[in-house]
């Protein structure tokens, strides 16, 4: 029963979906972030943030950037990446019609807030194949540690 109701044109499903598409047209909450943690749909450059025992792993997914002009920084306990990333449209010599722009150019930035327990002086960067990695290093006093009983 629920298969058929997926894959029908006029489907329930497809319905709503329609219906929640022109609500976001009307009152113009499309592309807002969905809570205080979320970020708006193409914000770039995509995250993964992740922790181990010993730092906090910080991906950042940006292909065919310098990383010569990347920025990392971190102040605060809040890691900054900011860079720019130019367009790749040709500049013909006359007038050109661009039909759709999935890959935008220009200035981004994103700030990520770490836990306090980090240590700002042992942070590391690296940039291979579009991937920024940056690494930042737990204090020892909180890292888990084994406690001999006598």
């Amino acid at each position: 029963m629920y298969e058929s109701m997926l894959s029908f044109p006029g489907s329930l499903f497809g319905e709503f979906d329609r219906l929640r598409r022109e609500m976001n047209d009307i009152f113009g909450t499309a592309g807002l972030p969905a809570s205080i943690r979320s970020v708006a749909p193409g914000s770039y450059p995509a995250l993964n943030i992740g922790n181990t025992p010993t730092s906090v792993e910080v991906y950042a997914f940006a292909p065919g950037l310098d990383a010569s002009k990347i920025e990392v920084s971190l102040d605060r306990g809040v890691l900054t990446l900011a860079g720019e990333r130019s367009p790749d449209l040709p500049q013909p010599e006359g007038k050109a019609t661009v039909y759709t722009r999935e890959r935008v150019g220009g200035k981004f930035k994103r700030a990520i807030s770490l836990p306090q327990d980090i240590d700002p002086s042992r942070v590391s960067a690296t940039y291979r194949d579009g991937v920024l990695r940056v690494s930042v290093a737990r204090r020892e006093s909180a890292q888990p540690r084994r406690i001999a009983v006598q």
